[in-house]
């Protein structure tokens, strides 16, 4: 290997940061580099940002006096946050320097300890460590000068330490006196903020817990530290006042102070989210610029008929989305869009006339969803909405009947089926499209950035349009969709009332019964919705199979019911929604099966049972199952009563609830009562659940970033885009000198994105 011909610790070109391996640092190896690859620390720089989790602020000394009265009158309060997030992580903890008086060992076998005595001319303090007792024994001398650092505690009237971080120290002059911080300028763990790493059990033991990846971190800046590239060009680092990389690497690990800090993280967060923000910027320039798109004639005999069909008039924002698309298919250029849209909006009918529209042109369209019964929702939808239509429709999803099956793609491969409505099953090699050349995929962050370009390949370039009935916050569109153009269904079609949402305990239920059983009395339908399917041993979870006998006998004895939940097989499934919408069923008890798809105009009741165990997402899709016709509609969430009360509270108080037990549900639920607009809900489930988890799924291509958060750097992210794309708009190839290290290192650091981007 390349760097072992010369020595691991010297001097390296910068351009090596990004490839050296950590082994080579001073104080790795090889058996700590493997578990350090397990954590993602694979080289230097990998290494050099293992960002600190907090700091424990270690800029007070104390005379051993003054640390007994801090103990004593407790004193040793957190530190006052800072501005930063993670300055504000501080822990406050004291620092003492004095003479090893004594040491020695107490007790026996499991329950020993060790115990040191320092001294300053102001008294005593105990320092003790439980375990390891041998290994102690040898590290001090009598007489030494050691800073110790921890919360100070008193025990048996004795002031104590115990497990202290420790730096030795030479003896400064003139006794304890006057100390300035130059004495312990080189010190790993007193004298300022001290870092505390991210770590794990077999880190820790190998050596890399908080104190371990000081040394090595320490090791490596002094190495490679005045190595840092410095890749951002110096227009943008006047512009937004960002202190240099170098400088901001340094002041990360080893701040002087809590503004110094706040300012090296500021940088970094940055240079993060600019690096991001300037492949979706590349990404998207080379979409646009992309030849052999299908510039379709827009002009379509098959999408008039089906607008001049509907019972509806098209909503203004449905027709500002529809000429948004419209505008790309008639393009040479490849669309990528994305189309946002609330429950209810009117999503499958724009994307009905984009497919009509190829259709006209002869091309195929895919409709993907990612799920079977999503799937067979939306073929079912899109065959009623083209009942009367020429256009042939087919449905491919893996369960299907061998023979159906090769009917299905027999008609895909001869160009007969115009449109398929499918799942995962679409991407298998046997699926060969005649002439593939409009693409919508369905609630597409479930579905992988592999998965979409599989199915792409399967066309000659053919547009793309993706949907998701989530919608989503400003921070995480411009993360996850940052490289696509937007359209946005922020209009409800015509007619529609507001859900009327109320909370209700679980003592209420008599009364709302009471209230379904009127609804019912009057003409419309319900639905009673569990999160389970059958009792749980472990949660006291309702359960869909186990009280639809309850409510037929004792709460609706008179009442047609219905069960639908997702181990039923297709057909029955079927059988009971077409009974449902053709009225023939009073009250459908379901799970979450109907949280999509579902549309039955006269159903105006929603009540979820144990509302507190739905994600604040999934109870908005719930709630926008009903209100689809022009009666009034109610959404009733019944909780644990304790839950119920608390939330009732805070949404009435417009606060959210303390943060202990159950929390979080209570501020779904005071969040669904208080709002009914989805992008608001949206906003507040980003901030209970973080970007990760946002969709309920990791595999939905949300980036992980080291550094920055999404939500609290929310104005860096702004800033960062901004840049990113002026530096595309004006240089797409970054070819001016001032933009070449930039390029260096994305090339370096990105080489197989950047190949697929066509840089350089």
């Amino acid at each position: 290997m390349q760097y072992l011909a010369r020595d691991m610790h010297s001097p390296a070109h910068p351009s090596d940061l990004y490839s050296i391996p950590v082994q080579f640092v001073k104080g790795i190896g090889p058996r700590k580099s493997a578990l350090l690859d397990r954590a993602g620390i694979r080289t230097v720089e990998d290494l050099l940002l293992h960002i600190p989790r907090r700091y424990i602020d270690r800029t007070t000394v104390l005379t051993i006096a003054q640390l007994r009265r801090a103990a004593e009158t407790g004193t040793g309060e957190p530190s006052p946050a800072g501005e930063n997030s993670a300055a504000a992580d501080t822990r406050r903890e004291f620092t003492v320097v004095g003479e090893v008086r004594s040491f020695r060992l107490l007790g026996f076998g499991a329950k020993s300890r060790f115990l040191l005595v320092l001294g300053d001319r102001t008294g005593s303090l105990q320092c003790v460590w439980f375990g390891g007792v041998q290994y102690w024994k040898k590290m001090f001398n009598i007489g030494e000068t050691l800073a110790v650092s921890g919360e100070p505690g008193m025990y048996g009237g004795a002031l104590q330490f115990v497990h202290p971080d420790i730096d030795r120290m030479t003896a400064p002059e003139g006794g304890e006196e006057g100390r300035g911080s130059t004495q312990w300028v080189d010190a790993l763990n007193t004298g300022g903020l001290v870092p505390v790493y991210p770590s794990g059990q077999e880190l820790a033991r190998a050596g890399l817990d908080s104190g371990g990846f000081r040394r090595v971190i320490a090791g490596a800046l002094k190495t490679y530290g005045a190595l840092f590239p410095e890749m951002l060009p110096l227009a943008v680092t006047e512009a937004r006042r960002l202190v240099p990389a170098r400088v901001a690497l340094q002041s990360v690990h080893r701040p002087a102070s809590r503004g110094d800090l706040g300012e090296a993280l500021r940088r970094l967060k940055y240079e993060e989210l600019f690096r991001f923000q300037l492949k979706l910027a590349m990404k998207r320039r080379m979409t646009r610029e992309e030849s052999g798109g299908i510039a379709f004639t827009v002009k379509s005999r098959l999408a008039r008929s089906l607008v001049d069909s509907l019972p509806f008039v098209l909503t203004r924002a449905q027709v500002r989305v529809v000429q948004e698309i419209t505008a790309d298919m008639a393009s040479p250029h490849v669309m990528n869009r994305l189309l946002q849209g609330d429950v209810g909006s009117g999503k499958t009918v724009v994307a009905l006339i984009a497919m009509l529209i190829a259709a006209d042109n002869g091309y195929q369209s895919v409709f993907m969803a990612p799920t079977e019964l999503l799937a067979e929702q939306h073929f079912r939808t899109l065959r009623r909405l083209l009942a009367g239509s020429p256009v042939a429709i087919r449905l491919l999803v893996g369960a299907q009947r061998s023979a159906l099956r090769r009917d299905v793609l027999e008609d895909v491969r001869a160009g007969t089926a115009q449109i398929i409505v499918g799942t995962h099953a679409l991407f298998e090699k046997d699926v060969a499209f005649a002439r593939l050349g409009f693409v919508v995929i369905d609630e597409q962050h479930r579905f992988g950035v592999m998965q979409r370009a599989t199915l792409r390949g399967k066309g000659a370039n053919p547009d793309v349009l993706v949907m998701t009935a989530t919608p989503i916050p400003r921070t995480l569109s411009l993360t996850l969709y940052g490289d696509l153009d937007v359209s946005v269904l922020d209009e409800l079609p015509r007619g529609r009332k507001p859900v009327t949402t109320v909370l209700k305990s679980d003592a209420d239920m008599a009364s709302v019964a009471a209230f379904v059983r009127e609804q019912v009395a009057a003409g419309r339908q319900a639905y009673y919705v569990y999160p389970l399917i059958e009792e749980s041993e472990t949660l006291d979870l309702k359960a869909a199979t186990v009280h639809y006998e309850r409510l037929q006998k004792e709460m609706f004895p008179g009442l047609r019911l219905g069960l639908i939940h997702g181990r039923l097989p297709g057909e029955e499934r079927d059988a009971v929604m077409g009974r449902f919408a053709r009225g023939d069923i009073d009250v459908l008890v379901a799970t979450t099966v109907i949280e999509v798809g579902i549309d039955v105009g006269n159903a105006t009741v929603m009540v979820i049972e144990n509302a507190e165990r739905f994600g604040l997402s999934q109870l908005h899709q719930l709630r926008g199952r009903v209100g689809r016709g022009s009666d009034s509609a109610f959404c009733i969430l019944v909780a644990k009563k304790w839950i119920a009360g608390r939330a009732g509270r805070a949404a009435a108080r417009a606060q959210t609830p303390a943060a202990d037990q159950g929390a979080l549900a209570e501020r779904r639920l005071a969040a669904m009562v208080t709002t009914s607009d989805g992008f608001r809900i949206a906003e507040i489930d980003l901030q209970l659940r973080g970007p990760g988890d946002f969709f309920g799924t990791r595999q939905s291509g949300v980036p992980e970033f080291r550094i920055a958060d999404i939500i609290a750097d929310a104005p860096l992210l702004d800033e960062a885009r901004v840049d990113a794309f002026a530096i595309i708009e004006s240089d797409p190839i970054l070819a001016r000198a001032e933009h070449r290290p930039l390029l260096a290192y994305l090339r370096s650091r990105y080489h197989d994105e950047m190949k697929l981007l066509d840089v350089g």
